[in-house]
């Protein structure tokens, strides 16, 4: 499962070290910019639109339908002849790949109450760790063959992954079945009725925003003076971000034992910290030092937070997870489109100041829930 939520949610982060090249492909055209924020915007579609279906159809076959269009997906933005034509394959890119957050409520289902966090933060480790290699794998084939040549393999990668999830992955029956329109409804009366889940949305759409607004700009950076760096190097920055994988069956566990409210405070704070190392020391050093910083702090404070999400109705955990994924996936894409702005308005302290600004507002949340 650790596995393939890695290797499904991979697909959104390619383009990211790869911009630059992108950009220069379409001969300059500044819409390929938007590539990051339309794949964001199609994975909360997919979490808005297909993943409730987990919680009324069999979750195998619904990834295995899932993994089909995403190779047509990819294999189109491989070819892609315009810019049009590249936003539609990343948008359906993005919503195919919510494959991740079907896999993530089954293996919540079938852990014990007990060490929900620590089997959440495993699989978890599978999912940042296919977010942050993905795009040292995409820089470097970036830079040594070009960014089309990347979607290629994704799709290669997609179809093995499908392999193995036809073979490996557990059948398990819904407990009851709803109708389409029953589920989306339903995500309304959820939202209202569950306080901590919107509370948790909005901290963890902050932090993922703060994530984001990074991402998107690292490779950007480093094309500038005086770094002169290519997308390999902007990839190789993910390795370095691993750090994270390492910290979430930690958090996961800290969780179960100490409850989830401290460990989200941690991780807000090591997010500000990141930024505020950003801007002071916008060196290799400074941004190495802040990469772990970031990661380490999102992951903390998503696994905590998915903690307290799933015990709240286990009937429902899907729809859950469609309301506290779409969230923090929208905040995600406004912080990437943001973040391309104040790149462009204001350069790299402008970067800086916007994930300060975003990190603060995801602390001032997470006080007034602890109060």
């Amino acid at each position: 499962m650790a596995l393939a939520a890695g290797l499904s949610v991979a697909n959104i982060y390619y383009n990211q070290p790869m911009l630059g090249l992108m950009v220069g492909d379409f001969g300059g055209d500044g819409h390929v910019r938007l590539v990051p924020a339309a794949t964001q915007l199609g994975y909360a579609l997919g979490l808005l639109l297909l993943v409730p279906l987990g919680d009324s159809l069999d979750r195998r076959r619904l990834i295995i339908g899932q993994t089909v269009v995403l190779i047509a997906a990819a294999a189109a933005a491989a070819v892609a002849p315009s810019v049009t034509i590249l936003l539609l394959a990343s948008l359906a890119i993005g919503a195919m790949a919510t494959i991740a957050q079907q896999i993530i409520p089954l293996a919540a289902e079938m852990a014990p109450a007990e060490s929900r966090g620590r089997v959440v933060g495993t699989v978890m480790s599978g999912l940042l760790a296919g977010i942050l290699l993905a795009r040292t794998v995409s820089g470097a084939i970036g830079a040594y063959f070009e960014w089309r040549a990347m979607f290629a393999i994704g799709a290669v990668i997609a179809g093995l992954m499908g392999i193995m999830l036809f073979v490996a992955l557990p059948r398990r029956p819904p407990e009851q079945r709803h109708g389409y329109l029953s589920l989306l409804l339903s995500l309304g009366n959820l939202a209202r009725s569950l306080p901590a889940l919107r509370r948790a949305m909005m901290i963890q759409g902050a932090m993922f925003a703060c994530f984001s607004i990074f991402w998107t700009t690292l490779a950007l950076l480093l094309q500038e003076p005086p770094f002169r760096m290519g997308s390999d190097v902007a990839g190789l920055f993910g390795i370095i971000g691993l750090v994270g994988v390492i910290m979430a069956p930690v958090a996961g566990r800290l969780s179960d034992k100490r409850g989830p409210h401290g460990i989200i405070g941690i991780g807000i704070a090591l997010v500000l910290a990141s930024f505020l190392i950003f801007a002071l020391f916008p060196t290799l050093t400074g941004l190495t030092l802040g990469v772990v910083l970031l990661d380490t702090g999102v992951q903390m404070s998503m696994i905590a937070n998915q903690s307290i999400i799933f015990g709240l109705v286990p009937s429902a955990r899907n729809r859950i997870n469609t309301i506290y994924m779409t969230g923090m996936f929208l905040a995600g894409a406004a912080g990437s489109a943001a973040a391309g702005i104040a790149w462009i308005d204001l350069g790299w302290p402008g970067v800086c100041g916007l994930g300060a600004v975003v990190g603060v507002a995801g602390l001032a949340v997470h006080l007034k829930k602890i109060k």
